[in-house]
């Protein structure tokens, strides 16, 4: 398959499954055992990943100037109390995920988890709002829901498949916010958290290049990373009008389907789950670009906790 049919492919996945509660971890899985191994020219499909990321994050940043145009007037009281909320719930998240990552915390290498992640995840979305069904609710946020947010967020980094946005915004109606405002403050704290761990790993992919593989192809960066963008902003504009009126049930609804699917994938052994055996440096190249793949989709979770630690055991190799 032709590389930018690729680079457009995994673009409009992320773009879509970014901020929408549904796991881009799942849809990356799925993505990643369809599609042909990620072409080498990408080199570090890590870097690819981390940039076409941190385009969808950006994009999603209009979509809030009413918002960011109120936190901008850190005089007033109201401003700095909600921007000390966000910096809260950024910080539960991320000290606890600097450390993991220090300690170098590794993920379940198997889809199973990421499936049973989605399935509960989508029993949870169900019973909420089954719960909380003709209840008030509230637009403030609270120093206890921005705590809750934080946790939401570290607990999508531990359980791929559970979801960023989905984690947070249950939490935040758990405790009463109202379904717009949750996903406001949802998204305004994902932001600044996605971008941080975005930032880290693009230092630490420049910094410490594999030489084993080809120069990074810029053009297919870019490509990737405009079009998860324009996705990205659509997805976010749709998602925020729709909690307007909508509960979560069917988002429910389709992630039990999901993470049902996989596991019947799984359990039948149809490659999923199947982990591809190391290739030697000096291997077959059609080796190298497996491995390449299978790696750059598996490290990149750990930073972000938005994507995928079980899709390097998704692609299975080819014959040279």
């Amino acid at each position: 398959m032709a590389t930018w049919l690729v680079v457009l492919i995994l673009a409009i996945v992320e773009g879509i499954t970014e901020f929408i509660p549904v796991s881009s971890t799942g849809h990356l899985l799925i993505t990643a055992h369809f599609l042909p191994a990620i072409p080498l020219g990408l080199k570090q499909n890590d870097l690819f990943l981390v940039v076409i990321q941190g385009g969808a994050v950006l994009a999603a940043l209009p979509l809030f100037k009413d918002r960011l145009k109120m936190l901008s007037h850190l005089h007033q009281p109201a401003s700095q109390t909600f921007l000390a909320k966000i910096i809260v719930a950024c910080i539960v998240t991320g000290i606890p995920g600097y450390i993991m990552e220090k300690k170098g915390f590794k993920l379940p290498e198997h889809v199973e988890p990421v499936a049973w992640a989605l399935l509960i995840g989508g029993v949870v979305f169900i019973a909420v709002e089954t719960l909380l069904r003709g209840k008030k609710h509230t637009d403030q946020i609270s120093w206890t829901v921005a705590i809750a947010v934080g946790i939401g967020q570290l607990i999508a980094a531990l359980l791929p498949g559970a979801s960023r946005s989905g984690s947070t915004i249950m939490l935040a109606l758990i405790l009463g916010v109202a379904r717009p405002a949750a996903t406001e403050f949802s998204f305004l704290v994902g932001i600044p958290t996605m971008l941080a761990a975005t930032a880290l790993k693009l230092f630490k992919a420049l910094h410490h290049p594999v030489t084993s593989v080809p120069s990074e192809d810029w053009a297919m960066l870019a490509l990737g990373t405009i079009v998860a963008g324009i996705v990205s902003f659509i997805a976010v504009k749709w998602l925020l009008r729709f909690v307007q009126s909508h509960t979560f049930v069917g988002f429910g609804i389709y992630r039990i389907a999901l993470g049902g699917l996989l596991l019947i994938l799984f359990f039948m052994h149809l490659g999923f789950g199947t982990e591809v055996p190391e290739a030697p440096e000096d291997a077959h190249p059609a080796a190298l670009e497996q491995r390449s793949t299978r790696d750059a989709l598996g490290e990149l979770h750990g930073a972000t906790g938005t994507n995928l630690p079980s899709a390097r055991l998704a692609v299975v190799p080819t014959a040279p």
